[in-house]
This record gives C-alpha cells, structure tokens and sequence, in this order.
C-alpha cells in the first residue's frame, strides 16, 4: 500500500517544501556519487558524534545527513511522502517557521537513534528522521483528510481513500514494532527505525509550539 495524494490547501505554493525536495534530488544525482567514502564524510555515525574531543565537522553531519540517501528508491519513496505531506504543515505554520519546524524534527530524529545506538559506526542518512516528524504533526492537524493509498496485489489495482489518522497511526505502529526487534537484537543495520520514531514523535509533540500563535504573525 502506497500514498498518493492527499487534500491539499488550494490556491497555496509550498516553495519551502518544494526546495527541500529539490536539494534532495540535486544532492543524489550531483554530489553523492562522486565519491566512494561520501557517506563517511557527510553521514551521522553516531560513535563519531558522541566522541570525545568533540569535532565540529561531526556536528555537521546532523544537517548534511538529511539530504543523503542510500539509493533511488529510498529518494523517491522519502520525497513522495513529503511532497504528499509536508504542504500541508507548511501551509498551517509558514513558510519561514516550516523551515526551522523540518530541521527541528530532523535533528530531533537523529539524536533518538543516535542514543539508542550510541556505538555504532554505521552513517545515518537519509531525510526519513525529518519527514516522520511532518507526519506525526499531520496526524495532530489532519486526521480526518482523507489519504488516497494505492493498493496493488498481483494484477489487482485499487485506489481507496482512508483517514490520515488510519494511515499514519499504522506507519507509526510499524516503525515501532521494527524499532522494538532492532533494539532486541541491538542491530543498527539498515533502516534507522528510532529516528522514524524520535522525528514522528518530536513532531506530533512541537507542532503545537510552532502552530500557536495566529496566520497573521507567520512569514
């Protein structure tokens, strides 16, 4: 099952969202590939991070992780949740405050799985950490849109509209059912399930700081 689309404000240009999904891709193709040790200069390995004497450039990494990505797939599977989901927050907070919001849950992400596996040498990249954030505040701020998911089995193809409180509500109990067998087996291969939880809970929670003050104020 795949997301979509979703109801989105009509009329409103997410060009924050817009951008960040634009860095993404220009960061994949363009920079990514040149060069073989990219992912241990650029990635968060949290082993590195929490090492002392403390070194500036591994602070770095905390933002230049999130426009990093382990192959297309996981590009175009980031950037379409995204596009679906983060016009919508950009839209109820602004475009300046969508901004610092993206980068506040994504740091909040990486710091969750940072601590759940502070040995590991593994880099942590991807936008996943940030993106879950947009979604746990979708959750708080759009339960009843409806999402349409798009279900395929064999050569059965259905399209369905489901309330984004089923959709995300599902997506986080899958993320902490991973969590819970990666912690278990103290794995910190593959998928980054804590910061999917970290990011999705940092933003289901300061959502409701960034969206507190009337449209008027925002930029």
């Amino acid at each position: 099952m795949i997301p979509i689309a979703d109801e989105s404000p009509k009329g409103y240009v997410p060009f924050v969202n817009y951008a960040i999904i634009t860095a993404n891709i220009l960061v994949f193709f363009f920079w990514e590939q040149t060069t073989e040790t990219f992912f241990q200069i650029y990635g968060l390995i949290p082993a590195r991070f929490l090492a002392y004497p403390l070194d500036a450039h591994n602070y770095v990494t905390i933002f230049t992780s999130m426009f990093m990505h382990g192959g297309f797939f996981h590009l175009f599977g980031n950037m379409l949740y995204l596009w679906i989901f983060g016009d919508n927050i950009e839209y109820t907070v602004g475009h300046f405050r969508y901004l610092i919001f993206y980068f506040t849950v994504g740091i909040s992400a990486a710091l969750f799985q940072t601590l759940a596996f502070p040995d590991s040498t593994v880099p942590m990249v991807g936008a996943s950490g940030a993106i879950s954030g947009v979604l746990g505040a979708y959750l708080v701020k759009f339960p009843t849109n409806r999402i349409s998911i798009l279900f395929f089995f064999f050569f059965i193809i259905r399209i369905f509209k489901v309330p984004a409180a089923i959709v995300l509500s599902l997506w986080f109990f899958f993320q902490l059912w991973n969590g819970f067998f990666n912690f278990t087996a103290q794995s910190s291969e593959g998928v980054a399930w804590f910061a999917h939880i970290g990011g999705f809970l940092a933003g289901f929670i300061l959502i409701k700081l960034f969206d507190r003050y009337p449209r008027r104020w925002l930029v």
